[in-house]
């Protein structure tokens, strides 16, 4: 399939402060989008970012077949682009596509999509350290049918946004609290797919834990509401010992792949990286006898997330909450060194764009 592009005719990037920029409020000049129907994707247009219409009786409105990804791109310098880990975005993008009966992407097509959307708004990538360009890509169902079954028509785009710190705490340490009631996932439903209803039906917990004072919810597993899983919006690692412990990928949890690139350079440090089960207990027990060093998340929005406190049932864990432990400080260091191309990239992870080949030249 031939990738269409139809450029705008004016930029309105003068109208936004890049001083001041909130995680996912502004949008690039382009998006793409391609339709598919007759059991086939058959269009694919890179065009002037904008409204899309759709009928009341959209599939997607009322059935949920909705799957999106999260990505960066950085500055790098004015000749380059980099864009992280595309190749294994495009990878969970497609195991989410499948788990809810949705059309695969060719690869191919995807990357030179992200490649022409780099050249065309290379300016919106933000130049100071710790911003980026977030790239969202996300499908869902179109068939104009009130019927509970798989649709026969979807779309899929991807918008891009220039963006700053995902918490408002910024690199300071988040607080984070369990919760009673709720549970993310269960064993064989979506929770390891980038599913949109996973993230709406955590809305009423995430809000309940931010009402009194806490940044996110740390989940624990539905079954015994002892072993911890994921925080909200990123994977967890805890630093006990002289052993990095983070939950295992048991089909609850999203594959992050800031989590892959976390245990990939702490087993290049010559750290033991266990991806096992831990209860929300050991952590405690951890910290009551001092062998819990440091605790911090890991997702795409926030990089490396550091924790201050954790609240489970009463208790209260509270870690340094003025400085970033120097194991998190220095995975942040290293991964966004890597991203804005200031350290070398031994893993392939980045995947440089040149911009000064941009069609609009």
């Amino acid at each position: 399939m031939k990738l269409q592009i139809s450029k705008t005719s004016q930029t309105r990037i003068s109208e936004f402060d890049f001083d001041n920029l909130e995680f996912g409020r502004i949008f690039s000049d382009h998006m793409l989008e391609m339709v598919y129907n007759n059991g086939a994707w058959q269009s694919a247009e890179i065009k002037p970012y904008g409204p899309i219409t759709f009928e009341p009786s959209m599939m997607a409105l009322h059935y949920g077949q909705a799957v999106f990804e999260g990505m960066k791109a950085y500055y790098a310098n004015d000749d380059t682009i980099n864009l992280f880990r595309p190749h294994d975005h495009h990878q969970r993008l497609n195991n989410s596509a499948r788990r809810l009966c949705m059309p695969e992407i060719e690869e191919s097509l995807f990357i030179e999509a992200l490649e022409e959307l780099m050249r065309l708004d290379h300016t919106w990538v933000p130049k100071k350290h710790g911003q980026a360009l977030y790239i969202r890509p996300v499908m869902f169902a179109t068939e104009e049918y009130l019927a509970a079954k798989v649709s026969e028509e979807y779309k899929f785009l991807i918008i891009t946004s220039p963006v700053g710190a995902y918490y408002s705490e910024g690199f300071n340490p988040v607080k984070l609290t369990t919760s009673e009631n709720y549970v993310r996932a269960v064993k064989g439903g979506t929770g390891e797919a980038k599913a949109a209803g996973n993230y709406g039906g955590s809305f009423l917990p995430a809000r309940n834990a931010q009402k009194k004072g806490y940044t996110q919810v740390l989940w624990l597993d539905a079954n015994e509401h002892k072993y911890v899983e994921e925080v909200g919006t990123m994977n967890i690692f805890f630093l006990i010992g002289d052993k990095l412990i983070t939950p295992k990928l048991s089909g609850t949890v999203l594959p992050g792949i800031t989590r892959r690139s976390v245990i990939a350079l702490a087993k290049e440090w010559s750290v033991d990286v266990e991806e096992r089960k831990i209860s929300i207990d050991e952590v405690f027990e951890a910290d009551s006898n001092g062998t819990l060093k440091e605790v911090f998340g890991a997702g795409t929005a926030a990089v490396i997330s550091p924790v201050g406190l954790i609240h489970h049932q009463g208790q209260t864990l509270t870690l340094d909450q003025e400085k970033v432990g120097p194991f998190a400080k220095k995975m942040f260091d290293t991964i966004t060194g890597i991203q804005y191309g200031k350290l070398k990239d031994t893993h392939g992870w980045v995947h440089p764009v040149n911009v000064r080949s941009s069609v609009l030249q």
